[in-house]
């Protein structure tokens, strides 16, 4: 942790946190530095646009690391700790002497693993099978995904560790201690459902994002294998994730317009979700198989609706 923190007052000197940024003849200065076309990065401008968006999330000292004198790895997320449910990492890799970004670089095994104190046993959480960059315009930034199941508690306390490679060279942060928060009462973005013994998780991507009126709404729908120990990744098997948003607080009323989860190529499940006005919205799910079998939720159950479902407030 010392070695980290050092490295992120290093990288704050350089004025590579906190500045403000010209053009110049030869590049793009930032602070006193001169950021240039790289050919292990991207141009000067494209640089300039994933400094900017570092500024708008948080650093995660304890989950960044140097890799073999050459290079800093830094994670961030959009928070300076992490909560039940959903959570985006983003990686960003440089030169340790020039401060130029990298755009070859990769983070393999993300891995959150929490120990439950009582029972001394440990269990993970859903949590991306790699990382991608996810805009043409931060090509050098690379986005990854923990969903915790959990909050960290009396009973439990989670680790996040992972394995990267930047330009040949590799490096592994090992187990760094995290907190996460539980979500405030009355919310629930993470659900679980079980088919023939087996547990999957529902995670439904940034609900903080809704607003009132249409939403894409994105999940992902992730499965436990036998070693509950390693991160749980995606399911396998293809369903339809069908929704119906009901307002407990208003009598129970939907909204029209909503259009069934379904999975794309990349993976996440995404639909339409209608909230047409700001409050608690529960939204009831019902899961089917490839055949249209419901394996999840829709049950008609005294409130006539479904034991499955997310509460998002907006």
């Amino acid at each position: 942790m010392r070695k980290v923190l050092l490295m992120f007052l290093a990288m704050t000197t350089l004025g590579l946190v906190s500045c403000n940024s010209n053009d110049d003849e030869n590049g793009i200065v930032i602070e006193g530095i001169t950021i240039t076309d790289d050919v292990d990065c991207c141009t000067a401008e494209e640089a300039l646009q994933v400094y900017k968006f570092i500024q708008t999330v948080h650093i995660l000292p304890e989950l960044s690391i140097e890799v073999d004198g050459l290079y800093n790895v830094w994670a961030y997320a959009k928070s300076d700790t992490f909560h039940t449910g959903y959570n985006e990492i983003y990686f960003v890799a440089t030169k340790k002497v020039t401060g130029n970004y990298i755009k070859n670089f990769d983070i393999k095994n993300l891995t959150p693993l929490m120990h439950m104190v009582k029972m001394d046993m440990y269990h993970s959480a859903p949590a991306s099978e790699g990382v991608e960059s996810f805009n043409d315009n931060y090509l050098a930034v690379r986005r990854g995904w923990v969903s915790f199941v959990m909050p960290t508690s009396q009973a439990g306390d989670w680790v996040l560790s992972y394995e990267v490679e930047v330009l040949g060279s590799t490096a592994q942060v090992e187990p760094a201690a995290i907190t996460v928060d539980a979500l405030p009462e009355g919310q629930a973005w993470v659900k679980s459902f079980k088919i023939d013994g087996k547990p999957y998780y529902l995670s439904v991507v940034n609900p903080i994002d809704f607003q009132t009126g249409v939403n894409t709404i994105q999940a992902y729908v992730s499965v436990q294998g036998e070693n509950r120990e390693l991160p749980y990744g995606a399911a396998d098997e293809t369903f339809t994730i069908e929704i119906d948003p009901r307002m407990p607080d208003m009598g129970n009323h939907t909204s029209p317009d909503n259009v069934a989860l379904t999975k794309q190529t990349s993976g996440v499940y995404q639909g339409t979700v209608n909230l047409t006005m700001t409050g608690l919205w529960r939204i009831h799910l019902t899961v089917r198989d490839s055949q249209g079998n419901v394996v999840a939720g829709g049950d008609d159950l005294d409130n006539g609706y479904s034991s499955l479902y997310w509460d998002v407030t907006i």
